[in-house]
């Protein structure tokens, strides 16, 4: 991974079907890709309670 990269891919599922899930390197915010064919989406990952899960950055 390059330094400058913001997003990290941090678990991946399928191939035609695609789930992701990204961490926010700045943030540390988590979010949910799904891609199928050509359509996809992007949103923040949430908890049981409605809040954004926040993983801890790593500074390296």
């Amino acid at each position: 991974m390059a330094k400058n990269e913001r997003f990290k891919i941090v678990y991946s599922q399928g191939t035609v079907d695609v789930t992701q899930i990204l961490v926010d390197t700045e943030t540390g915010v988590n979010y949910v890709f799904h891609k199928v064919a050509y359509a996809g989406g992007l949103t923040p990952l949430l908890d049981k309670d409605g809040k954004p899960v926040i993983s801890p950055i790593v500074n390296s």
